[in-house]
């Protein structure tokens, strides 16, 4: 079932999505080479403990850590642990916060010093992809023209899209109906509608759409190990524009 929340929800919703949003601030501030992704997931606890927020993400299904920091060739769901970054690394960090019994979830792929040419390009359009889904996402629509528009921009500029991994619905559970894919196509799914909130973040390969799962069973990687970006908000469907919650 979907949910569609309530104004006084949303608010909630939106004091999450804004701690997220610093998180993300705060942590980008440190990601340099040398830094260890440990050391990220600490600023990252540390500062959302200091809203008076909880890290969404640990604990959850047993998820060791405050955020996922995926590098290079891993997908989402990276541990962080005492491996340093180095000059060339990209880095995705998603970063999931709670307030008052309601999520917020957003994530962004960041260069470490200077990246080749080529990895600035699939950041840059990962991220398009992820605001070419959201301007789909308008009252009466279907949701698979999300799906359709990130999927139709990301193979357009040669990359590919990940099929294993999707988007959610959030509110008061991390993940909530309707499950949000990078792919298919439009016209399908359920209509949107005012108070649905949904988290779009499309994973995005370098080659091959094909992922593995590494034995921590939580790390996934790509099958080629070729690089791979993630950008993810969390958004609410209103009567006019998407409004983006995890944003700032």
């Amino acid at each position: 079932m979907i949910v569609c929340k309530s104004e006084r929800e949303l608010g909630y919703m939106r004091d999450a999505g804004r701690v997220v949003a610093l998180t993300h601030k705060e942590v980008e501030k440190a990601v340099k080479p040398g830094v260890t992704t440990l050391e990220l997931d600490k600023i990252a606890e540390d500062f959302i403990i200091a809203k008076g927020s909880r890290p969404a993400f640990k604990g959850y299904n047993g998820f060791p850590a405050s955020i996922c920091s995926s590098v290079n060739e891993q997908v989402v769901h990276g541990i962080p642990s005492l491996k340093k970054l180095e000059c060339g690394d990209i880095i995705s960090i998603d970063i999931g916060a709670e307030i008052n019994g309601f999520f917020g979830d957003s994530a962004v792929t960041l260069p470490v010093g200077d990246i080749t040419p080529e990895a600035l390009k699939l950041i840059r359009v990962t991220e398009e992809a992820l605001f070419k889904g959201i301007k789909k996402a308008l009252k009466g629509r279907r949701l698979s023209d999300i799906s359709h528009a990130i999927q139709s921009y990301v193979e357009k500029n040669g990359f590919s899209v990940v099929r294993d991994y999707v988007g959610h619905g959030i509110g008061s559970k991390m993940h909530e109906e309707p499950q949000v894919p990078n792919f298919g196509p439009s016209g399908r799914g359920p209509r949107l509608r005012p108070g649905m909130t949904l988290a779009i973040e499309p994973m995005v390969n370098e080659g091959t759409h094909e992922v593995e799962t590494l034995e921590d069973n939580w790390t996934v990687v790509t099958a080629d190990r070729k690089l791979s970006a993630h950008f993810e908000h969390s958004i609410a469907i209103t009567d006019r524009e998407p409004e983006i919650l995890t944003k700032i």
